[in-house]
């Protein structure tokens, strides 16, 4: 039986009033300790991968995964990545390890790069959103991997944020969004990378590109020495109704609460627009060295044509369009290629699509 809208949100404030959020550091043996022991006791964790931060649950365990969704009020249609330090932890989880599969574990794992494969019959149904596949990472932050050899649990774990909003990359971001929705934050610092795992299909005849990340569609046709598809949703609006194949692919998503607008053209066309439209006192998201010279209140994001240094803060800098209280944002346009796609993309879903050629 489906709950009302009025139940879920009961649940939630009372988990937010009767759960009290511990925030320890990673580097203490006695913190990986304490989350591997919740982890294997059912509970949620949240904890530092070399991507952004994401909570944890038992992807074994229905229930504990259950928790994820309502902590973050995450669409249940939305499935979830499956975490693993090694190949040996794949029986029961996958039911096939494909040669592409295995090509790319070779070339990228450990590291920040989710492979989904045919479903095995010991993971949650609830991890999976209905679907036959499942996505599988090999993370590479000491934390992450510490904890699933302490607890010997392979675990569900989404972005540590609340569903829609930016993704955290520093233990306070996430303390901001989950106080009281879980009982621990493992303090890792800031995330490496600072944009969510590269996602790849190998199920079918064609391996499938889904969400772009750190390993760049370039590196991905490399290792497996054929062309990797696009999905068109990566670049567009998922249409209605569309089964969601991989996390990232909604609507809106690592959006600010303030109106965003990417302004796709030269930093010259940028700034007449923002002149333009001055009236709506806006402020805007640039790259480096701009600011001065828009006379806005700006957030810098990282040096133009550099998608390594836009991904590390593109989220930091979100989140701090909102702690500026900003209600109309123009943000400067990335590339749509390599490492910068991955910018592009969680830009525009930021931007809820709304992107003007100048």
């Amino acid at each position: 039986m489906l709950k009302s809208t009025n139940t879920l949100q009961i649940e939630r404030t009372m988990i937010r009033m009767e759960m009290k959020t511990e925030i320890l550091p990673a580097s203490d043996e006695k913190s990986i300790e304490k989350a591997a022991a919740l982890l294997q006791n059912g509970e949620l964790v949240a904890l530092p991968t070399e991507t952004v931060y994401g909570i944890a649950a038992d992807a074994r365990n229905g229930e504990a995964v259950k928790k994820i969704f309502v902590a973050k009020g995450r669409p249940q249609d939305n499935p979830l990545i499956v975490h693993v330090t090694g190949p040996e932890m794949l029986p029961g989880l996958v039911s096939e390890v494909p040669e592409r599969a295995q090509l790319l574990m070779a070339a990228f794992c450990p590291g920040p790069l989710t492979i989904i494969m045919p479903r095995g019959p010991e993971v949650a149904a609830e991890c999976c959103a209905g679907l036959d596949t499942v996505g599988i990472r090999m993370p590479s932050h000491p934390v992450a991997r510490a904890v699933i050899e302490k607890s010997g649990c392979a675990f569900a774990a989404p972005s540590a944020n609340l569903s829609g909003k930016p993704s955290p990359t520093n233990a306070q971001d996430v303390f901001t969004d989950m106080d009281g929705r879980l009982p621990l934050i493992l303090d890792g610092g800031e995330c490496a990378v600072g944009v969510e795992s590269t996602v790849v299909s190998v199920v079918g005849e064609k391996p499938t590109l889904f969400r772009p990340g750190h390993i760049t569609l370039e590196d991905l046709e490399r290792a497996l020495g054929e062309e990797v598809e696009v999905s068109k949703a990566i670049l567009e609006k998922l249409p209605e109704g569309a089964v969601v194949r991989s996390p990232g692919m909604k609507y809106k998503h690592y959006a600010p609460k303030a109106d965003v607008t990417l302004l796709d053209g030269t930093f010259e066309q940028f700034k007449a627009y923002v002149d333009a439209h001055a009236a709506q006192n806006p402020s805007c998201l640039c790259f480096t060295g701009e600011a001065e010279k828009l006379g806005v209140p700006c957030v810098e994001y990282g040096r133009e044509g550099d998608g390594a240094d836009q991904a590390k803060h593109i989220f930091r800098c979100l989140r701090a369009l909102d702690e500026q209280g900003d209600a109309v944002v123009y943000a400067r346009c990335p590339q749509k290629d390599g490492l910068s796609m991955a910018v592009y993309n969680r830009l525009i879903r930021a931007a809820a699509f709304r992107v003007i050629k100048l």
